[in-house]
Formats: C-alpha cells, structure tokens, sequence
C-alpha cells in the first residue's frame, strides 16, 4: 500500500477524492490537508460533507493538517484538490520538498515540463515523470485536465490515432453545477429555471488544452509540445446548466485527410478503445473507455453518468455533419474522470510504471 495525503480535504474536489481512496487497494487514505482553520480538528468535525455517499469511516477520526509539506513528508503521493487562488505556492513547497503532487488546480498546467493528463487518453506525457525520476529528481508536480476538456478529449484522442488530424473542432458545453464546487458555487437563484451562457475563463482553457492533451513530446521527452493553433482550430462555448453532476457537450469536428471515415467506421473506432490504464491492470479503470449509445436521445446526465463508476465516458447521436465532418454528444462525470477520478487514475498508473 502507498500512502496518499490529500490538499483541499474539505473542498468540492478533496472530498471526492477521499470517497475513491477510502476503500482503495492500492492506496491508504493517510494525510489529510486543510486551511487553518480546519487544522487540528477532527476530519469529521471540520467538513462539511456534501456527497450523496455518507463519509467514510476510515477519514472520520484523521486529525486535519495545514498544507505544509513536513507534515506529508512520509506520503507517496499527494491529490490536490485546492482551490487555484492558495494552490500556486503550497503545491510549489511540496513539490520542492520531494512530492509527488497530482492536482487539480490550474496553475501550473500551461508549464511546458508539467504534464497535463487526461488518464484515458494521454498517459504517454507522463514519459515527462518518468525522465525525472531517471534524473534522481524526487518531486514532481502533475495536473488534471480541466472537467470539461476531459470529456471532449476523449473520443478525440482514438479518431486522430485511427484517421488522422482534426484541424477544425467546435463543441457547446452543458457542465453541472458541481463543476462550480461549494463556495461560492453557484447560487440557486442564478441556476433554477435558468441556463447561464458564461463559466469564467473555461472555454479559453478548453481551447488551449485540448491542443496540449493531444500534442505530443520533446525529442529528449521533458517539455510536451502542443498542436499548433493553424493545424487544429478549436472553439467552445460554455454553458451552466441545473444538473447536479456530469458534463455534456455537443462536438462538431472535421478530419484533415479527405474523403473523411463513415460514420460506421468513426462509431467502431470509439468502440474499439482501450485506454492504457486498462492495459495495464490499474484498479479504477474503466472496462469500457467510451461507451457508444445508439438510441436518439441518450447520453442524458442522470442516466448515463455513472458508467464504469464515472471513469467512462458515454458518447451519442454520432452523424455525419453537413458543415463540418461528424457531430456528436459526449457525456462524462466531472468530479470523476473531469477531476479526483483523473487524480487517482494517474496515481495507479504511476504505481504500475513504478514511479511512485
């Protein structure tokens, strides 16, 4: 068993991951991490719990700690769900100080040295770990894709391994309310009877980090290396809508080569993926990677969430597009594979090369 410290423990994301890790086989749930004013007490007494699943017993009585690393220095790996605005600066102390630290903020996701994972579609990046870990370098820093760019990238990734690039892509969000967490969240009077057309600064990053995600690599495989912005055209707009958890986004997409595949052929080659974490065994992945829906009016959120225990991702109403190539609707579970999901898959397969 590797021992798993967790940042944000009270927050939206650590809360998340201290569901999948609490009956975890690999890891044991062992330091957890909070503001001042939480540290001291009982986790129990300091969260204010907010899954449909009731706390788990094994993180009840954990003492909760402030973020400094000295008190996480005999873990293996560190889940972050901070917030962006404190996550800068204490992921920099951990990493520093020897951690391994998989987060879930933002800020160090644009670092070129900084692999950007997505763990169903590009574990590959984490050749960038591997490479520092052969230098004798200890710590190293991680991060999760945005939950929205999780689920965009990840029928992507097996169309441009079967047929080629995507120069053009479009996609409208539809992204739940538990993807604005629980402070400030977002307020009922804004979401019920209501869809709000603007979520700050996500489709920017949906924009840049799908080229990221399927970039590729440096020669000497250190610095990820990202589609140019002429060679993959992307666009997204993003929307808030009243659902509780999972992301749905309407894909638009147009293939480089020409003629383009059939649409048999794009609907078998999403059939046919089998992500890395599910060659290797790991114990959270996904038996199918991308679950492909016939019927009209599926994937829905509430029905379709949950597949493979949320690391899966559900994909529908694959057609042929008369602007563009192919449309399609893509479903995924924002706090699972959007976010602490990603978190623990990265860590298992970590674990499996040997890197932690």
């Amino acid at each position: 068993m590797r021992k798993a410290g967790v940042l944000g423990a009270t927050g939206s994301v650590g809360q998340r991951f201290i569901l999948l890790l609490s009956d975890h086989p690999e890891f044991e749930l062992s330091v957890l991490g909070a503001s001042s004013r939480s540290a001291g007490k009982r986790y129990e007494d300091a969260v204010v719990w907010k899954q449909t699943d009731l706390l788990p017993e094994s993180a009840r009585n954990i003492i909760v700690q402030e973020c400094k690393a000295g008190a996480f220095k005999d873990c293996d790996i560190i889940f972050s769900g901070l917030d962006a605005d404190y996550a800068g600066e204490i992921e920099k102390e951990f990493v520093s100080s020897g951690l391994a630290v998989v987060s879930n903020a933002k800020n160090y996701r644009r670092e070129a040295d900084v692999p950007l994972i997505v763990p169903i579609v590009n574990p590959e990046h984490l050749e960038i770990v591997e490479q520092k870990v052969k230098s004798g370098q200890k710590g190293f820093q991680i991060c999760i894709s945005n939950c929205s760019t999780a689920g965009l990238v990840a029928p992507l990734k097996p169309l441009v391994e079967k047929f080629g690039p995507i120069d053009l892509l479009t996609t409208t969000t539809l992204q739940a309310i538990s993807g604005a967490g629980f402070s400030p969240g977002v307020p009922g009077i804004d979401i019920l009877d209501n869809i709000v057309p603007f979520i700050s600064g996500e489709e920017e990053k949906m924009e840049w980090e799908t080229r990221k995600i399927l970039g590729g690599l440096s020669e000497d495989k250190t610095e990820c290396r990202l589609v140019s912005e002429d060679a993959m055209k992307v666009s997204a707009q993003c929307n808030r809508v009243p659902v509780i958890d999972g992301h749905t986004e309407c894909i638009s997409l147009r293939f480089e080569r020409r003629p383009p595949p059939s649409v048999e052929a794009v609907k078998q080659c999403l059939r046919d993926y089998v992500c890395e974490a599910s060659k290797l065994g790991c114990p959270s992945a996904p038996k199918n990677t991308i679950h492909v829906l016939e019927q009209n009016d599926r994937p829905q959120p509430r029905l379709d969430r949950v597949r493979d225990n949320g690391f899966g991702v559900s994909v529908g109403r694959i057609r042929e597009d008369p602007v563009l190539d192919f449309k399609m609707v893509v479903l995924s579970h924002n706090t699972i594979i959007g976010a602490a999901g990603s978190g623990v898959l990265i860590g298992e397969i970590l674990l499996k090369k040997g890197l932690i």
